[in-house]
C-alpha cells in the first residue's frame, strides 16, 4: 500500500440479516466527524415524519442526516413509494458525485434495489448505482448498508460485512425497543 491508497475513498457495505448494519455505519460517522470529515447520512426508506434517536443525536452533533423514505413497503402505495425512491437517489446520487463530503452514507440502499413487491428499476436504476459508486470523487467515501446487497455492488466494494443473526430478542416477543431500534 503506498501512501495516496491511504488518501482514496473506499466502498464499504453492511449487509445480512442480522443486527447492526445502520448502527455501523452510524459509528463510521462518528468516527469521520471526529477526525474533520464532512459526513452525509441519506436514509433510503426512514421517514421525517417519524422521530429516530440517531437523527436527535446527529443534529446535536452536526452530522446532516437526510430521511428520504417513506417508511415500511406495506404502509403507503406503490407509487408513493416509487416516487421517495426516486427523489432518494437522484438526491444521493448528486451529493456523491459533487464532491462536498468525505464520507456519504446510504442507509438501506440495499433494501431500496431488493423491493420486490413493486418495480424500482426504473427509479433506482442498478447500473446508474453502479456507475455512481465507480465515478464518484476519488475521496469520497462511501457506506451503503441493508440486507440482500447486489453482487454487482459486493463485487465492487472493498469491503464487505455480512451481519448473521443468531439469536435476536424478536423471536421471544420483545417488540422494537427506545434507544436500541430507533
Amino acid at each position: 500500500m503506498n501512501k495516496s491508497d491511504n488518501k482514496r475513498g473506499l466502498v464499504l457495505v453492511y449487509t445480512g440479516d442480522g443486527k447492526g448494519k445502520t448502527t455501523a455505519a452510524l459509528g463510521l460517522a462518528v468516527r469521520a466527524t471526529g477526525r474533520g470529515k464532512r459526513v452525509l447520512v441519506v436514509q433510503f426508506i426512514k421517514s421525517p415524519e417519524r422521530t429516530y434517536g440517531e437523527k436527535i443525536v446527529f443534529d446535536r452533533l452536526g452530522i446532516e442526516m437526510v430521511q428520504k423514505g417513506i417508511g415500511f413497503t406495506w404502509t403507503k402505495t406503490p407509487e408513493e413509494h416509487r416516487a421517495a425512491l426516486r427523489e432518494a437517489w437522484r438526491y444521493a446520487k448528486e451529493q456523491v458525485l459533487g464532491g462536498e463530503y468525505d464520507m456519504v452514507i446510504l442507509d438501506e440502499l440495499n433494501n431500496a434495489l431488493a423491493i420486490d413487491r413493486f418495480p424500482v428499476a426504473d427509479v433506482l436504476p442498478l447500473d446508474d448505482v453502479v456507475d455512481t459508486i465507480k465515478n464518484r470523487p476519488s475521496h469520497v467515501h462511501l457506506v451503503i448498508t441493508g440486507r440482500d446487497a447486489r453482487p454487482e455492488i459486493i463485487a465492487i466494494a472493498d469491503l464487505v460485512t455480512e451481519m448473521k443473526a443468531v439469536k435476536h430478542y424478536y423471536d421471544e416477543g420483545i417488540p422494537a425497543v427506545l434507544g436500541v431500534e430507533y
